[in-house]
């Protein structure tokens, strides 16, 4: 039984089906070493995400714990709050940064099918849109103008789509931009009863109501970071345990992969076997070497 998921309609049986006009050789673009999408939007996007975070940097730094009197206070929670801010921007890099499983554009050959050498009851699909053989579980983001495998969503703030290569990294990322606000949110909070305790003007360097509009802003923004991050990881974790995408959830496509436990799609997306590179965004998850072309039906 066929799904009735509209990419369907782009089914060729036999590679004599395809109409070389529509994708000739011509559409092939030569690979990059560098993926950035140049969308005005995500770029926008991802530049204020930089920008809180080093906003959140300062507050934290400048009006909380260079004036503190503790010093061991200073130095544990600065040290943690700086570490997961460094983790969560090089995962962002990452995220923004790594080709998010794009297929190949102008693959859709008459000659490249040939060359797959198709079994009997194999079909291939192609996208008319860029010219590529589609693979399972593949979907067409019209930012990217690219098909990519196991694509998610395409997400703004990282200017990118999340997809089978650099899910890990966007996973990391809510996780912790989810971690410094509810530190920083925590530090608020303390702050403010020092504050309240103590004299104002010895508890920060700026003036009292400079200090007061600063920490709001801190608050409002770790507010909105932790609630938008938390339903964000959650999301990305509950899609990793049941080995099935945003978009396949949002259009119930038909499951026509094998059903794994819920440790072993963990352990595709993040990496064999568990370790501490499972929260390290400078470590590159071996993903597999499947065939990404044939779909059976």
């Amino acid at each position: 039984m066929r799904s009735p998921v509209p990419r369907f309609r782009d089914v060729e049986r036999q590679a004599s089906g395809l109409q070389p006009p529509q994708c000739l050789p011509s559409c092939h673009e030569r690979q990059s070493s560098m993926w950035f999408i140049k969308d005005a939007c995500g770029i926008v996007c991802a530049i204020i995400t930089w920008f809180l975070v080093f906003f959140a940097e300062f507050v934290v730094l400048f009006v909380m714990l260079i004036p503190s009197k503790n010093l061991t206070y200073s130095l544990v929670n600065g040290t943690l709050f700086n570490s997961l801010a460094f983790l969560a921007l090089a995962s962002h890099f990452r995220a923004m940064c790594t080709d998010p499983g794009a297929v190949p554009k102008g693959n859709a050959t008459k000659e490249y099918i040939e060359s797959l050498q198709l079994k009997p009851g194999q079909v291939v699909y192609k996208c008319p849109k860029c010219c590529s053989i589609k693979p399972d579980r593949a979907h067409h983001c019209s930012v990217c103008k690219r098909c990519i495998r196991k694509m998610d969503h395409h997400c703004p703030w990282v200017n990118n789509c999340v997809g089978e290569n650099n899910q890990k990294y966007f996973v990391l990322f809510t996780m912790y931009i989810c971690l410094i606000s509810l530190h920083s949110l925590v530090m608020v909070v303390f702050h403010f009863l020092n504050c309240f305790e103590d004299d104002w003007t010895k508890c920060s360097t700026f003036s009292p109501p400079a200090t007061v509009i600063l920490l709001i802003l801190l608050c409002f923004e770790g507010l909105l970071f932790l609630i938008f991050t938390s339903v964000m990881f959650g999301t990305q974790v509950h899609s990793i345990c049941t080995d099935e995408t945003g978009i396949e959830q949002l259009k119930k496509e038909e499951r026509r992969w094998a059903k794994k436990t819920k440790w072993m799609n963990m352990k595709a997306v993040f990496g064999h076997p568990f370790s501490i590179a499972w929260f390290s965004p400078f470590s590159t998850p071996d993903h597999g070497k499947a065939d990404p072309y044939q779909y059976v039906v």
